[in-house]
């Protein structure tokens, strides 16, 4: 059970009675008579293999409020798409499936890439730009939700709890925020939200001055988490990153275009569990270290957008400012995990803050080498703006594709 924290900046909804499911879904049932939603699912074909998914769809299954849930799916072949239609055709829900690999889609990115306007790289950020783009074009939502599709723990009531602020009539929420512990097999996880983003946003306030902007982050208590929703019109202005600093990316998108007031964070899960990522992939550039290098950029980049000079000596001061603050952080995690009987593995946490630390260098002097790199893909206003008939055309090209003409 949480606690009933409220910090002013952005409002904290806690799981404070452990509500049934079916009370909850009763009354989710009545706000979607008037405020229908959805839910996007950005998944790889392999997690349609993988222990959470099968989950998830079965979950989904027994959700009889949501009205469209859109699916985007990557690294996929004809077969292998053909799979994903029959695995999913259990959801009673509308629901239509993305083939982001598939002829149609890949020729109608390959027209937004001449004119620069394509998202570029393949990732999570790019899988759910598209998505977004099918949910505008379908138009039947007027508030929806995203997770990921390796979720281990992953219960119905998370999507229910996640949407509730702003399917309620009387709020005022454009977005909302997922929050919870990530302990899991007796030890505490989550180390880039942990010993990564907490300690680098306090240490980029000594170094850079206090900023609203940092404080806004700060609030956030798991700003890395997967879930969040929004009002659909949110979609149409909003510039995601491409790369591992989706969330980021995200949150910061919001705060730009909206008050502080109109954000709040749910908790979503008392035992959440996902796919864990290794400190670095084979090739020694994967798994945390790229993802801690996305995310180290997506702030700077924010950073440098307010006006904040941003210098090589000042990234060796930010680095030695983190560095002294994470090690400080790990300590307090240590005495949290002995106090509630969790292991503690302080070498792989010191090694995990040595590396974040590195990354910290690694990207500023990617940030002052490539100044001119676009970071974000363009939001759809502007698509729409070149390409006036591009939604419908991506509703018409993944309506074909579900109806079988591939």
């Amino acid at each position: 059970m949480s606690d009933f924290f409220q910090n002013g900046i952005i409002t904290n909804f806690h799981n404070l009675t452990a509500r049934s499911t079916e009370d909850l879904e009763q009354e989710m049932m009545r706000f979607a008579e008037k405020c229908k939603m959805g839910l996007i699912l950005p998944a790889l074909f392999s997690e349609l293999e993988g222990p959470a998914l099968d989950n998830i769809v079965n979950e989904l299954a027994k959700v009889t409020w949501l009205e469209e849930i859109v699916i985007g799916l990557d690294r996929a072949d004809r077969e292998q798409f053909l799979h994903a239609k029959a695995f999913f055709s259990r959801l009673p829900q509308r629901h239509r499936i993305l083939w982001n690999d598939g002829p149609r889609l890949k020729a109608l990115d390959a027209e937004l890439e001449k004119e620069g306007l394509s998202p570029g790289q393949a990732g999570k950020g790019r899988n759910v730009w598209f998505c977004s783009g099918y949910i505008l074009a379908s138009g039947r939502t007027a508030c929806v939700a995203l997770h990921d599709c390796d979720i281990v723990t992953y219960q119905r009531d998370m999507l229910a709890r996640l949407l509730y602020p702003l399917a309620h009539p009387s709020f005022q929420y454009a977005f909302c925020k997922g929050f919870y512990a990530r302990v899991a097999d007796g030890k505490l996880n989550g180390r880039v939200g942990r010993l990564l983003v907490g300690p680098l946003l306090r240490a980029l306030q000594k170094v850079y001055g206090q900023s609203d902007y940092l404080e806004y982050l700060s609030s956030f208590r798991y700003p890395l988490s997967g879930e969040f929703a929004m009002r659909t019109h949110v979609l149409n202005g909003i510039k995601l990153p491409s790369d591992w600093g989706l969330e980021i990316g995200v949150l910061s998108e919001i705060y730009r275009d909206y008050n502080t007031r109109q954000s709040c964070q749910v908790e979503i899960a008392d035992n959440y569990d996902h796919k864990h990522q290794p400190l670095s992939g084979q090739d020694g550039t994967g798994g945390l270290k790229r993802m801690s290098n996305d995310i180290v950029q997506s702030l700077l980049r924010k950073m440098a957008t307010m006006g904040v000079n941003l210098t090589s000596d000042s990234f060796r001061v930010l680095k030695a400012t983190y560095y002294r603050n994470a090690l400080d952080t790990m300590e307090i995690y240590r005495h949290e995990a002995a106090m509630n009987g969790l292991t503690f593995d302080q070498h792989n946490e010191e090694a995990a803050v040595e590396m974040f630390t590195q990354s910290i260098l690694d990207a500023g002097q990617a940030f002052i080498e490539r100044p001119n790199e676009k970071p974000f893909i363009p939001g759809w206003n502007r698509v729409q703006s070149a390409f006036p008939q591009i939604l419908q055309r991506i509703y018409q090209a993944v309506e074909e594709d579900n109806q079988g003409h591939v």
